[in-house]
Parts: structure tokens; sequence; C-alpha cells
């Protein structure tokens, strides 16, 4: 299994399987959060319930908070800050590439937590995610939870 170390307390992947969850809980994460909706991918992919029962069986804790660039809101945005600030550490976060995921922790750390858009782009393209297209998008979305 492999993943992208964002930070010390979040991680993102691609998508998971119920087979990877004793892995995932072996690697030593305490939580899984799923970003993907269910059928995006087809039959192939597995459905979050199916996910959830074999993570929680491995100890972990789970999160679905479905996202895509059409569901995205400030409600979300909240649902996924509190599943992270919330939750045991670390957190392993997928979707399809771990890219939504990436995206989510960047609007999570520069809204919530204020940390500095040049830093958590530059964070997650350590990391091996390119978000210096979403500058407009985390700006925006500072803005509007600034208020």
């Amino acid at each position: 299994m492999q993943f992208a170390k964002i930070s010390d307390s979040f991680s993102a992947t691609g998508q998971l399987r119920p087979e990877d969850m004793a892995e995932v809980a072996a690697q030593g994460f305490k939580t899984v959060i799923n970003n993907r909706p269910d059928g995006e991918g087809g039959a192939e992919q597995p459905n979050f319930a199916e996910c959830r029962a074999a993570a929680e069986a491995a100890g972990l804790a789970y999160h679905y908070i479905p996202m895509t660039p059409q569901t995205m809101s400030m409600e979300l945005l909240g649902d996924f800050h509190r599943a992270l600030a919330d939750s045991p550490q670390p957190v392993l976060a997928h979707c399809k590439s771990g890219a939504r995921s990436t995206a989510l922790w960047a609007l999570s750390e520069s809204c919530h937590n204020e940390q500095e858009i040049d830093e958590v782009i530059a964070q997650a393209q350590r990391a091996g995610y390119d978000l210096s297209g979403m500058r407009p998008m985390l700006e925006a979305y500072v803005a509007q939870h600034r208020g």
C-alpha cells in the first residue's frame, strides 16, 4: 500500500478496499476518511459500508465524507475538519487518487487552522500533490470562512 505523508497526522492515498484495512492499521493509522462517493468508479469500487465494516474490524475509526468539485461546500469542509480534529491520529484519507483528500486537508488547514496558503500548497507539493491551481479556491474559502 502506498500513501503520501502530508503531515505528521495526515496522509492521503487512492482508493482503499476492505482487504486493505488491516494493512492500514498495521502501518499505524488510527482513522480512515473516505472522500470518494459510492458508485463513482463503477462496479469495481467497493461501497463505503464494506470499507467501514473492514476498517472497524481492524480497529480503525472510519468517516465517510464523499466530495466532488460540485458538492464542495463550507458544510462539507466543516465535516472534514471535525473528523480530523476529533479522530485518533494519524489519519489516512482516500479518494480515487488522494488529490481530493489532500485538497480537503489544505482547505481545512488554511481555513480552520489558519495555516498560510503558500505553506499548505508547499506541503502538498512535497508529498506529490500539486495544488497550485487551487490557490483561487483556497483564497475564496479562507475569505468566506473568515467572513
